[in-house]
């Protein structure tokens, strides 16, 4: 929330905290895709590109989509999450693109999974809204 409302101080403080405690439970819990899911968003917000995309990735390797249906995808819309906040919109749009045709659980977008209306809405998105690749999936799908 703080990142979104554009305190810096607020989320560097915030995400050093996050990252000493998910740290620890990581090395305890190397194998835990949820734990290194959210020591990478800690990362990204600390601004550590490399660390957050990498352990992103590896947060997809453990749990993969094809492996389990329901949260894999999550670990996903994670990384298209990062992707966008570096400016790597064509990756984060290429996994949101699909992503709107996998149902599944998200435990980490505050509403709900990826749904056209969703990504219309949510404020992390912003950074991709001016790519028309992006407008199109804004776009709700008529029947």
């Amino acid at each position: 929330m703080q990142h979104l409302a554009g305190n810096t101080v607020g989320v560097e403080a915030a995400a050093e905290q996050a990252r000493n405690t998910l740290e620890q439970l990581y090395r305890d819990q190397p194998d835990n895709a949820v734990l290194a899911a959210w020591l990478s968003q800690a990362y990204a917000m600390m601004g550590q590109r490399d660390l957050a995309l990498r352990l992103a990735e590896h947060a997809m390797m453990l749990l993969p989509s094809t492996k389990d249906h329901s949260n894999g995808p999550s670990l996903e819309e994670n990384q298209a999450f990062i992707q966008t906040m570096f400016g790597e919109n064509s990756h984060a749009i290429s996994t949101l693109t699909q992503l709107l045709q996998t149902p599944y659980f998200s435990p980490f977008s505050s509403i709900a999974p990826i749904t056209p209306a969703l990504l219309r809405l949510d404020p992390i998105w912003d950074p991709l809204r001016g790519d028309p690749a992006f407008q199109k999936l804004c776009q709700e799908k008529q029947p």
